[in-house]
């Protein structure tokens, strides 16, 4: 069974966090997101995944080798020009010859694909979208759908009070492989923008699914990464073939270490005495701390340090960032520029 991870943008909404880190290893909970979206992938059977990579594109793959780690087999196109969602796809059409998923690599969720595929395949459709309910739909494409389910409209980003639906648009998709007729070869082409709209003007076999149950996040924002962050350690979303909080077995603490709330401290992490960590925070693998430092609702990227007596209030520190001794940091984010050649 085969599948697709969108990976190939800047993610220039985290900026300055993506600067040094490509978008499909943002970190969350202590491993990269396209991780998780790996072991998703996996529990439902599809073990030949392709991913399309173009920042930092050789961290990504010495992060994920040959997908072994994972149980799958993955691969990769690299593209030396972003060609949009919908272009990056086409140049694998050789690779898939019968009905497939595509997932964004900036997706955290645990929705069940084999209700997704079985509607699609019932449904004899061409392209079916996983929707979720949402209240506050202002950041989102929403989708409008008839009884049946089939595609009649989209909005996006709708101003509050004029949505005229409460269904958002996953970026978890299933197509048939006669998508690929609907987009050109050796072109930018979008799928929101695009193909999407294409299909609807063509009256194509297009539907919305509804992904009853799922938990969905699109951590694309700081807000949506900071929200998805806390419900992973509050356990509301299940993420597979992990501990979502705990303290590693190898962490030191120092003398006096507070620790309150959902809290995950990662592998090689050295607590200074009396540090105080109030949830929902996460301390990366490899962080120090030092003494009488306070973070609460922090994030904190693997091999960062924090000074002594410094204080993180609702702040995410990048990898290997350096916060100074008697520095308050709230509500920020801070991390490295990559440095000019």
């Amino acid at each position: 069974m085969k599948a697709m991870i969108l990976a190939g943008g800047m993610s220039t909404r985290l900026y300055p966090l993506t600067r040094m880190v490509p978008k499909p290893l943002v970190p969350v909970v202590g491993e990269p997101v396209s991780a998780h979206i790996l072991r998703w992938l996996k529990s439902f059977g599809y073990d030949e995944i392709a991913i399309n990579v173009h920042y930092l594109a050789e961290t990504i793959q010495a992060r994920f080798g040959d997908g072994s780690d994972f149980g799958v087999k993955l691969h990769y196109l690299y593209e030396p020009k972003l060609m949009g969602s919908a272009g990056a796809l086409k140049a694998l059409e050789d690779f898939f010859d019968r009905p497939f998923v595509v997932v964004g690599c900036d997706c955290v969720t645990d929705a069940n694909l084999d209700s997704l595929v079985a509607f699609h395949q019932k449904q004899n459709a061409l392209a079916t979208i996983g929707l979720v309910e949402a209240q506050d739909v202002e950041q989102y494409g929403v989708v409008i759908t008839d009884v049946d389910g089939r595609i009649t409209d989209f909005q996006e980003k709708p101003a509050k009070g004029t949505e005229r639906s409460k269904l958002v648009n996953t970026g978890i998709y299933a197509f048939s492989p006669g998508i690929f007729k609907h987009i050109p070869a050796g072109e930018f082409y979008d799928f929101g923008k695009q193909v999407f709209p294409e299909l609807l003007a063509a009256d194509a076999e297009f539907y919305g699914f509804r992904l009853n149950g799922a938990y969905w996040a699109d951590i694309g924002t700081p807000e949506e990464y900071v929200r998805a962050t806390a419900d992973a350690l509050a356990g509301r979303v299940h993420l597979r073939g992990m501990r979502p909080r705990g303290i590693a077995g190898d962490a030191h603490l120092g003398d006096g270490v507070r620790i309150e709330g959902d809290v995950r401290v990662g592998a090689g992490v050295r607590l200074g005495a009396r540090v105080r960590i109030v949830g929902p925070s996460v301390i990366g693998d490899g962080v120090t701390v030092g003494d009488d430092a306070l973070l609460e609702r922090a994030i904190v990227w693997d091999h960062a340090a924090i000074g002594d007596r410094a204080q993180l209030t609702d702040t995410v520190v990048g990898v290997d960032y350096r916060v100074a001794a008697d520095a308050t940091l709230q509500e920020t984010i801070v991390a490295n520029e990559p440095v000019a050649p």
